[in-house]
């Protein structure tokens, strides 16, 4: 099994308790895009060994997030409006997960962006959101 990223990847900096199980994540970024890595694990995978589909969907939705924040400086945070992910393929540990993302189109308060989900190079999904941008950091509920 490879265990080093791609070339061009990175430890991705931006950490979350929903992600830390599936450490190390890898970004790479490419001509203002975030694109998203990692070496699948059985920490990745559902009780049959294939990579889950809520990694794929959590992971898509971190690059398309991401990358439309990156597109407008004044952007202080994003929320998910809507996220679908259309599932081609499967996945088993010890391949290399890619999402790939594109923004389509930024406004003042909207973002939207799909993204390519390869293993190993093979796509295994498709993925498409849409953002709320905001112009002041988006605090949490109490």
């Amino acid at each position: 099994m490879h265990a080093d990223p791609p070339e061009g990847f990175v430890p991705h900096v931006r950490k979350s308790p929903v992600t830390d199980p599936w450490e190390p994540l890898y970004a790479r970024r490419l001509d203002g895009i975030v694109q998203i890595g990692v070496r699948l694990r059985e920490a990745h995978c559902n009780s049959r060994g294939l990579l889950h589909g809520g990694v794929i969907a959590t992971l898509a939705d971190n690059a398309m997030g991401l990358s439309c924040g990156a597109s407008l400086p004044s952007v202080q945070g994003l929320v998910t409006v809507s996220l679908s992910v259309d599932y081609a393929g499967s996945a088993r540990a010890g391949q290399w997960l890619q999402i790939a993302p594109r923004v389509l189109k930024t406004r003042q308060s909207m973002g939207f962006a799909d993204a390519v989900v390869t293993a190993d190079g093979d796509i295994i999904a498709r993925a498409s959101a849409t953002f709320r941008l905001m112009s002041a950091p988006v605090k949490p509920d109490r």
